[in-house]
């Protein structure tokens, strides 16, 4: 199948190249020349023409209605234009609404599973749209990721990865509240993260996280830049000041993150924000890699 695929960064440079390994013709683009796809296009429109699919993979709301400028002369009646970008649920909605008009389809559809489930396609797809167009283009979906999943009309896919992501950033900002309660009062951080993990289940255990950036201080280099996070977290609470739905711990963690933004941290890892409640409670939870590894094993 010809695909277009625009915006190859640290997840959409993996996506587009499983596409690839999948047997499509993929015509990409990105602001900067990336290696490995042959069938570069010199701009947005140029990846779409002719495509039957075109996947956006791009940092925010203005970037994706920049290109889909570009995209409304491009693409054929019929095509299905799949934005995987954390957006907005208006955005997308009257993306979905101008292009109909053209006889474009128009779904949301954010991934989830950071650069390395964009590398191994195991990546979580949160659809929104026409279920008859998802269910059309299931398998080239299952190529991106493994975990594929219709949540309803236009909008809903980014309503669901904006709540994940809410709860992912406002837990751990919990999570950093709880480290710096129990290490002041006497736990050291290493037996307090093996009490804590006890209490946790799953494939991934809830406290993992802490132990692979928090807890041993590595958030260089990131594996989702607070730059995005607080994105995310901006789009999720305009969604609920929308919906008239409060959001105390939330907020908080946003004015923690905003903070942190402040300091010039927008490039380096998310979890950084959360070193903020360690210089507010004056302790440190550092923990040696080699003892976090030991204690995971």
């Amino acid at each position: 199948m010809r695909i277009g695929f625009i915006g190859l960064g640290i997840m959409g440079g993996s996506m587009a190249a499983n596409l690839q390994r999948a047997g499509h013709e993929v015509h990409a683009h990105d602001l900067r020349k990336v290696e490995g796809f042959p069938n570069w296009a010199g701009s947005s429109a140029d990846a779409a023409r002719g495509a039957e699919i075109v996947f956006t993979s791009l940092p925010g709301p203005a970037e994706v209605q920049s290109v889909g400028q570009a995209l409304r002369g491009a693409m054929q009646r019929g095509a299905a234009w799949f934005d995987l970008s954390t957006n907005s649920p208006q955005c997308v909605r009257e993306l979905h609404a101008d292009f109909a008009k053209l006889g474009i389809h128009v779904l949301d559809a954010p991934v989830s599973g950071g650069p390395p489930g964009a590398k191994s396609g195991k990546l979580a797809i949160w659809v929104g749209g026409e279920r008859a167009v998802y269910e059309k283009h299931l398998q080239v979906l299952k190529a991106i990721g493994d975990e594929p999943y219709y949540v309803g009309p236009i909008g809903a896919g980014t309503v669901a990865k904006l709540a994940h992501n809410c709860a992912s950033f406002a837990v751990q900002a919990a999570l950093a509240e709880v480290f710096t309660l129990g290490v002041k009062a006497g736990v050291d951080p290493l037996d307090l993260f093996k009490a804590v993990r006890q209490g946790a289940s799953g494939r991934k255990r809830t406290f993992d996280r802490m132990a692979e950036v928090f807890l041993p201080g590595k958030f260089d280099p990131a594996l989702f830049t607070l730059r995005l996070a607080h994105k995310d977290m901006k789009l999720a609470l305009e969604l609920a000041d929308k919906e008239n739905v409060p959001m105390r711990i939330a907020r908080t963690a946003m004015e923690s993150m905003s903070e942190a933004m402040g300091r010039g941290w927008e490039g380096r890892d998310f979890r950084v924000f959360l070193t903020l409640q360690e210089e507010r409670a004056g302790v440190s939870c550092r923990v040696p890699e080699e003892k976090l590894r030991a204690v995971k094993d």
